[in-house]
């Protein structure tokens, strides 16, 4: 599933950017997808109310475990290490996503490796493990979402082996290509096929859920209004006239 079989509109990837995670769950769910939450990541940084969401295209690396004989510190020497080239390929705009099989003990990056993803246009980085240098990479304004901070170097517990392939990140399955939404909650992968689908349909429910907001404010009942019945239907196309999708 390549990104040129299912391109994706950069109206869709604005609507990504604002609409949350939970509403996204919500919609893959109704698609018969449950399992699309990244499990044990929060945000390095707690995004601002308001700010746009983490959206792009995975692009990812795969970690096994490491092995004494092979895992010292002279194989960076190599440029054509995984991770090294994996930091120097992830195109700009894509969300360097890497399966660390969730182990908590050792870093999966530092800042050097997060600066230049930085400098290279990554819009973000997501691990199921820790990082290292947590304030300075908290520092540098790029969107991160992690299993928290461990100094210990990746060596100690990860190989890094293959590059752009599917992974399992925090038990989800993450092919190169679907698309990363990360917001104060956490992290959802959208199936790249169903981006477009699933972006209008996520700006339609949270319009509806900001009427239905309205009514519940001004002292609505849950029934007949969550969910809507015909007559709150109704009102909410009268509604709809005078608003807009949320992008």
């Amino acid at each position: 599933m390549t990104s040129t079989e299912h391109p994706v509109s950069e109206a869709a990837l604005e609507q990504l950017r604002h609409v949350s995670t939970a509403t996204l769950t919500t919609q893959l769910f109704k698609h018969g997808l449950r399992n699309v939450f990244i499990q044990g990541i929060v945000p390095l940084v707690k995004p601002a109310a308001g700010a746009p969401n983490l959206v792009g295209p995975a692009f990812t690396l795969r970690n096994i475990p490491a092995r004494e004989d092979i895992d010292h510190v002279g194989i960076f020497q190599d440029p054509d290490h995984p991770q090294r080239k994996a930091i120097e390929t992830a195109p700009p705009g894509s969300v360097f996503v890497q399966d660390c099989r969730g182990e908590r003990s050792v870093a999966s990056v530092g800042s050097i490796l997060a600066t230049r993803l930085k400098m290279r246009g990554v819009a973000g980085i997501v691990s199921d493990g820790p990082i290292r240098d947590s304030a300075t990479i908290a520092a540098l304004g790029l969107p991160l979402f992690c299993a928290g901070a461990s100094a210990p170097l990746n060596l100690a517990k990860h190989h890094a082996i293959d590059v752009n392939v599917p992974i399992g990140c925090g038990g989800v399955a993450v092919y190169p290509g679907d698309i990363v939404v990360g917001d104060a909650d956490g992290v959802v992968i959208v199936p790249r096929h169903l981006a477009e689908e699933i972006a209008h349909a996520a700006g339609e429910q949270e319009l509806m859920e900001a009427f239905i907001t309205e009514r519940i404010e001004a002292g609505a009942p849950l029934r007949g209004t969550y969910p809507p019945n015909e007559e709150t239907l109704a009102a909410y196309q009268q509604w709809r006239k005078s608003h807009s999708s949320p992008r």
